[in-house]
Parts: structure tokens; C-alpha cells; sequence
């Protein structure tokens, strides 16, 4: 007959599996002993949180581990009830984003409970794609009612992402929030430090930096297959929507990854113009995805980076026909590598450059994952978002990356409107355009 656990060995045990005091519901479903309630209940308010259902992932997890214990009790795990979910939309103002309605679909140990939209045409229209989830014109009223533990904040206007995901975060939920992640610094500083306080995970749809292209890329950076990395240059789509909504849009990406690739910049200079001037504060607009203020037409924007690394961002229209698809190049002591995002995301390297009468010799060729010593094993990053609320840490596209994006496009227009170089973190918290 086994032993019976003692109070150590079983602590131990849920501190393993991630299953922590603040995850557990108020009023247990299983007949767990109450000591076990003692596991890290000095981080957890329980009257802060609302009654969450603990994942199918976690019991199953709980049980294997302590079947070697005879432990009972913990036999009501294998019944728990899926994870209700939610999603949240709005028809005309930025509708789903790309595709957020559906991260749900598929997923053992989750339900999609409910859909919210203001738009009536549009919510009836994606709850019958979805499989008829409750519909609510009110997302509010569909967090009192249905108090999901997973949200999915898809509308691509992030305008709207604020004020829903604190919302949200307070209802007790985890949220994975279409990009940009919301409109300026101090929007993310609120959602940042309510999702801290409850103890939630943020996942925002900067996926790029999940893709396998990314990680490879991040790896080779590490393992110095290419030398020491010496300046990052970025480059915006460049379309009809160059300059500032070019640089917040699509931008925000690039940003994020010269951050993977990089660090966190230290300071950051820049120029924006408007029709040939400097961008004046009556230059802002709002454009169709409402992301916040814009300006801009031709964007140049010098970031500092740690270890003497420069990186720069360009998004001019003229540029685009020469400049090729949007994406980063990385300048390395040995070689050079682009990074593109035609269709998706592609790495190309090259040797170093020599030239002769014939012109350069090296030529761009597809990266060989076989030159990385370590390859990452590839991720998704809604699973990773849901594997990193299991596990207790911030997934790959976290909230906190998100945020950095945001910092260093507000970033650039501090610096334009000031005249000025300007240092990270911002003390400026608003958005600069709101005022000069």
C-alpha cells in the first residue's frame, strides 16, 4: 500500500504542475484535503477572482502524478468540464481581425460559449460560422453572464482593446488580442498591470515572431552562425498607406521582431514628414483600422539597441518598388540575412560581399536549418498562449512584446515632434499626438 502523501510531497507536486491557489476554484469540485489549499495562497484574492473551472489539461496532469500515492480524492478530475471560452467582435470596426473568431476551434477541453458583436448582421453571421454559441450585442453582459476563463479580443481597431481587455481581465479572464495591442504606452501599462494583479496570461497576434522562420533566425543570431549582429534595417509595406499607418499596422510587427532579434531599444531618433515638412500636430488622422492617432506620409526612425546595435525603420512610397517586400534586413560581421513577408515568412542569407566589374558575387539563398546547431521546435501561437496559461509563464507573443511595439512606433513620433532624441522607456505615456 502506498504511503500517504505528506504535506511537503504534495505542495511539491501541485507546485510542479503549475496548479497554483489563485487557478483553483473557490469552492473545489473534488474532495481534496484543505491543506493543500495552502499552496501559495498569499498571492491569491480569492473575492479579486471569480469562480474559475480548472482545465481538463492541468487535473489529468495532477492525477498522473499523484496516482503512484493512491490519492483518491483526486478522481472527480478526469469529469472537470471544458473551459468556457468567448470571443469578441465588432462588424464594421475591424470585424474579427485575421481570423480570431475561430483560435478556439478544434481544441480539446475548450468550449466557445458565446460570441459578442454590436453589429446584429455580423453577429448573427459568425455565430452560424462558429456553430451557434450564445450571441450577446453587449460584451459586457456576455462576460457577467457567461464568465468565460478565455478570450479572444478580435477586432482589428484597437481603439476598442483597452477598454475590453480590462474588462475582461477583471471578469477573470486570459486574453489573446489581435494587434496593434492598443493605441499607446500608458493603455498598455494599465492592461499589463491588471493582467499581473489577477494573475492572467496576454497573448497578442504578433505571430510572426512564433513562426518557425523567427525562432530558426533567433537561434542561428545566438549560436553566431553569421558573427555578431552589427544593424537591423526594416522597411515597411509602403503602400497607399506609407508612413504613419504603414509604421503602426504593419510596423508593429518589424518592431517586435527587432526586438527578438536585438533586444529592448535604449533610445531612439527620428524624422517624419508630412508633404515634404516636419509632421506638425494638425497632421494627425485617423485612418479606416482604427488604430489611434497616425501621421506621416515618409517615416526615417533610428533605434539604439544594446551591444552598439542600430536599427532603422523606412516607410516611404516611392521606396517601395526598390525596396522589395516588406521585411528586415540584419547586417552580420559574417553575412547578411533578409527576413520577408511576401505571402509568408521567408529567410534568405548571403556570404560577404565582394564586387568586381561584374558586379557583386554573393547571392541571397534560403537559410539551411542544418547550420543551427539547436533547431526550436516550432509553436503555434494561440497553443502556446494556452500551454503558457497552464504553466504559469508569458507565452512567446506575450502582452509585454506587444507593448514594446506600441512604445517604439510612439517612439518615433516623440522624437519627430520633439526634435529630438528620445530615450526608452518613454516617459511620455500618452499618445504624442494627443498633444505637442
Amino acid at each position: 500500500m502506498a504511503p500517504r502523501p505528506t504535506r511537503t510531497r504534495m505542495k511539491a507536486v501541485l507546485l510542479q504542475t503549475g496548479l497554483q491557489g489563485r487557478e483553483m476554484c473557490q469552492k473545489p469540485p473534488w474532495g481534496i484535503n484543505a491543506f493543500l489549499l495552502e499552496v501559495r495562497l498569499t498571492e491569491w484574492d480569492a473575492t479579486a477572482v471569480p469562480r474559475i473551472d480548472p482545465s481538463r489539461r492541468t487535473f489529468l496532469k495532477t492525477v498522473s502524478l499523484l496516482s503512484a500515492s493512491a490519492v483518491p480524492a483526486f478522481a472527480a478530475a478526469r469529469t472537470a468540464p471544458p473551459l468556457k471560452a468567448a470571443v469578441i467582435g465588432h462588424t464594421g470596426r475591424g470585424d474579427y481581425g485575421h481570423g480570431l473568431e475561430r483560435i478556439f476551434e478544434g481544441r480539446p477541453g475548450i468550449e466557445l460559449v458565446a460570441i459578442a458583436d454590436p453589429d446584429p448582421i455580423g453577429l448573427e453571421r459568425t455565430a452560424k460560422a462558429l456553430g451557434g454559441p450564445r450571441s450577446y450585442s453587449n460584451w459586457k453582459l456576455m462576460l457577467e453572464r457567461e464568465q468565460p476563463r478565455l478570450v479572444s479580443i478580435a477586432m482589428r481597431h484597437s481603439r476598442l482593446h483597452h477598454e475590453i481587455a480590462m474588462g475582461c481581465l477583471r471578469a477573470g479572464a486570459h486574453i489573446y488580442v489581435e494587434k496593434p495591442f492598443v493605441m499607446f504606452p500608458a493603455e498598455a501599462d494599465e492592461v499589463l498591470g491588471e493582467a499581473q494583479q489577477r494573475h492572467r496570461r496576454i497573448g497578442v497576434a504578433h505571430t510572426l515572431r512564433a513562426s518557425a522562420a523567427a525562432r530558426n533566425l533567433r537561434q542561428a543570431l545566438s549560436e553566431g552562425v553569421f558573427g555578431p549582429l552589427l544593424e537591423i534595417r526594416a522597411h515597411g509595406k509602403q503602400d497607399p498607406r506609407a508612413g504613419g499607418e504603414d509604421m503602426i499596422v504593419l510596423g508593429s510587427h518589424l518592431f517586435d521582431l527587432m526586438r527578438m532579434f536585438a533586444g529592448t531599444p535604449v533610445a531612439c531618433s527620428a524624422r517624419v514628414l508630412h508633404q515634404g515638412r516636419p509632421i506638425r500636430l494638425e497632421d494627425r488622422r485617423t485612418v479606416k483600422d482604427d488604430v489611434g492617432w497616425v501621421a506621416g506620409d515618409d517615416i526615417s526612425a533610428l533605434f539604439e539597441f544594446p551591444n552598439g546595435v542600430s536599427g532603422s525603420f523606412r516607410s516611404r512610397a516611392e521606396a517601395r518598388a526598390t525596396s522589395g517586400p516588406w521585411g528586415l534586413e540584419l547586417i552580420c560581421a559574417k553575412g547578411a540575412v533578409r527576413f520577408v513577408f511576401d505571402v509568408s515568412p521567408h529567410v534568405f542569407v548571403r556570404s560577404e560581399m565582394q564586387w568586381g566589374p561584374e558586379g557583386a558575387s554573393a547571392q541571397w539563398k534560403p537559410l539551411d536549418p542544418s547550420v543551427i546547431q539547436t533547431v526550436p521546435k516550432s509553436i503555434h501561437p494561440v497553443t502556446d498562449w494556452l500551454d503558457a496559461i497552464e504553466e504559469g509563464r508569458d507565452p512567446e507573443c506575450s502582452g509585454s512584446n506587444g507593448a514594446w511595439a506600441v512604445e517604439m512606433a510612439m517612439g518615433v513620433y516623440e522624437s519627430a515632434l520633439q526634435g529630438r532624441r528620445v530615450l526608452f522607456p518613454l516617459v511620455n505615456r500618452r499618445h504624442p499626438l494627443e498633444s505637442a
